[in-house]
């Protein structure tokens, strides 16, 4: 006899016995009711009768369809809610980001509270450091270059093929209107305003990201312990040692990502001073900065903004902005990158492209910075989980 057909004799078995526990129990209530051994309730109102048969077509597409009906209903209220949650998990990724700093003021003999006190003022006043101090010098580069592009647009259209691609398109007259005009900023953002609707939107999510931030930070060991305690017991040391690792990892990428960041922007910043173009070098290094944040491409669009600004503004800076970037970013993928990621994310290229192009596709920039981290603590639970449990059987 084949094993499934063992399991069926012994469902059936299974079935037969429970009808007959069932029919033993009526039995015994029928004989309760003849000898007056149950409550006035049961006499006056008859005996219950056995319970409802789980496996009836009935029982099976009510509870089916009322499982459908509330899943449906979760989910439409998640789709209402998926802007706060995107907060919320920006908000942990940037704790888990600032999660090493207090761990290593904790070994230095500092207590969690006040560890956490330094690292948050540490935080702020860099904030504060660079609103006061850079955002100024940013915004009257940025105005600078909105002044110059008219002029860059003009000195474009000297180069023979673009010429033809204007001649052709007319393009270069078209944006050049567009950028003298200022029509480009209302046109973006809906009017004066969808601009100010725009910026204090970007403004109450900052808040409500640092906000959220900080109480994460406070309490992230209770935050963790409060999600490992939903696993069995038996589990439950497997799951922490596991959450503790991807918390770390991720911790490790916030941090390393800032670091590659960093160094991207001061390297702009000091190349572009040393080729004179020192006017727009603060705005420029912190475009640069920003953009390599984001995986694959962003350091490539970051270089391709500045060079584009050194060839309009003289083509001899534009030459060496190109090789300058085209020797960095190779410097970057294959020294700077690998070291200080090295102990954080260690997939496979493939991998993060893969992963990469996915969080673009369903969150846009904020999916690409979320991939990387992601796709490891996903590949973490593969190997150690599912991997290990096959190599068991």
């Amino acid at each position: 006899m084949s094993k499934e057909h063992v399991e069926a004799a012994e469902e059936a078995a299974d079935r037969a016995e429970d009808a007959a526990d069932r029919a033993e129990d009526t039995a015994a209530q029928v004989e309760a009711v003849h000898d007056g051994e149950l409550a006035e309730h049961d006499r006056q109102y008859g005996v219950q009768g056995p319970p409802f048969e789980h496996r009836s077509p009935f029982y099976l597409g009510f509870f089916g369809a009322l499982g459908a009906l509330l899943a449906y209903f979760l989910w439409s209220a998640l789709m209402g809610i998926g802007s706060t949650l995107l907060l919320i998990v920006v908000s942990l990724f940037l704790a888990a980001g600032l999660n090493p700093s207090v761990e290593a003021l904790e070994h230095r003999g500092l207590r969690r509270s006040w560890a956490v006190t330094a690292v948050i003022t540490a935080f702020l006043g860099a904030v504060a450091l660079f609103v006061v101090a850079i955002v100024p010098v940013i915004t009257d580069q940025v105005t600078a270059i909105s002044k110059n592009a008219p002029e860059w647009l003009e000195r474009l259209q000297e180069n023979r093929q673009i010429q033809k691609l204007d001649d052709e398109y007319d393009i270069i007259s078209k944006v050049q209107d567009y950028v003298a005009n200022g029509d480009f900023v209302s046109g973006l953002f809906g009017g004066v305003l969808g601009v100010g609707l725009k910026i204090l939107g970007a403004l109450f999510n900052a808040f409500i990201i640092l906000v959220l931030t900080l109480y994460f930070l406070s309490s992230l060991e209770k935050t963790k312990q409060a999600f490992y305690r939903l696993a069995p017991a038996s589990r439950r040391t497997r799951v922490s040692l596991l959450g503790d690792q991807i918390v770390r990892n991720v911790g490790g990428y916030v941090s390393g990502a800032f670091i590659v960041a960093l160094c991207a922007g001061v390297s702009t910043l000091v190349f572009l001073f040393a080729i004179g173009l020192g006017d727009y070098a603060v705005a420029l290094a912190f475009v640069v900065a920003l953009l390599d944040v984001i995986p694959m491409i962003g350091a490539t669009i970051g270089a391709v903004v500045v060079t584009a600004i050194a060839f309009a503004t003289d083509v001899k800076m534009g030459i060496l902005c190109a090789i300058f970037f085209l020797i960095y970013q190779q410097v970057e993928n294959y020294l700077v990158y690998p070291r200080v990621m090295s102990k954080s994310v260690d997939l496979p290229g493939a991998v993060i492209v893969i992963a990469a192009l996915v969080g673009a596709g369903l969150l846009g920039v904020v999916g690409a910075l979320l991939a990387i981290p992601t796709a490891a603590a996903i590949l973490l639970i593969m190997r150690e989980v599912v991997v290990r449990r096959q190599d068991a059987r």
